[in-house]
This record gives C-alpha cells, structure tokens and sequence, in this order.
C-alpha cells in the first residue's frame, strides 16, 4: 500500500489524488478506529501476543 496524502487546495501546482486508494486508506483508518474502541484493545492488557489476537479476533467480529 502506498501513502495517499489529500493534497492542500493552496498549492501551485496540485498533486493527483488517487481517490481509489485514498477512500482505500479512509476505511482502514476508520477501522484501526473502531477497534482502538475496545478498551482491552487500546490499553493491551494481554501479556501474551496470542492472547492480544484472540482479543483482536473479538473485537472485529464485534464490529
């Protein structure tokens, strides 16, 4: 995945905007959103990674 960065309106000479990728990149962002949420999953109490995934599982059948 590549970076896609709105251009800002004031630039002389505006960059193209993948809107493709860019609306790509607004749902993963609101996705990592809806689970940082979850407060298990924003403050990581599971020591254990396997643990943490099985709490990530969770919270993305959840959403």
């Amino acid at each position: 995945m590549k970076p896609v960065i709105h251009p800002h309106p004031s630039r002389k000479h505006p960059l193209k905007l993948d809107r493709a990728h860019y609306r790509l990149r607004y749902q993963v962002e609101c996705c990592f959103h809806d689970l940082k949420r979850f407060r298990a999953v924003a403050t990581r109490y599971d020591k254990a990674a396997s643990s943490y995934l099985a709490v990530l599982h969770v919270a993305a059948m959840a959403l």
